[in-house]
């Protein structure tokens, strides 16, 4: 049997997780009704990308949450090179996976799916390697191989 698809696992449980907290937290749109992923995917659809809009409003919440769980894994970090102290691997990790939780989000937020998600970042991927390639620096560097990844 061959193995699930990782990504798109993540992508799903996301989405039904954003949904149920939708649901639980009775977050409405501005129809009065349940607030979903879809309602958000329909909103950036339809071009609705104002600074009141479903699209940006729930990308300012869901970027809020992924520096605050950078924050609290920055916070896991020991800083006292002095200190005999060690860093608690098993809670760092959890606070990556919570990381993964909002970039998830983000990603499904601006209309990403996993195929997608996925052939951008093998095509940013591959403008990255070129700039390492080409000796990367501020000097060298320029925005226009990022503006040709569509």
């Amino acid at each position: 049997m061959p193995e699930p698809d990782k990504l798109k696992d993540i992508f799903q449980l996301q989405s039904e997780l954003n949904d149920g907290i939708f649901k639980k937290q009775d977050l409405r749109d501005r129809d009065g009704k349940v607030l979903t992923m879809e309602a958000i995917r329909t909103a950036l659809e339809k071009g609705e990308l104002g600074p009141n809009g479903l699209t940006n409003t729930w990308l300012r919440n869901y970027l809020k949450a992924l520096q605050s769980e950078a924050t609290e894994v920055e916070e896991e970090l020991l800083w006292k090179w002095w200190s005999k102290d060690k860093i608690d691997m098993q809670n760092i990790r959890v606070e990556i996976v919570d990381l993964m939780h909002f970039l998830t989000s983000l990603a499904l937020v601006a209309g990403l799916s996993a195929d997608e998600f996925h052939r951008l970042y093998t095509a940013k991927h591959r403008v990255n390697q070129e700039r390492q390639d080409k000796g990367y620096s501020k000097d060298t560097k320029d925005e226009s191989d990022n503006k040709g990844i569509v």
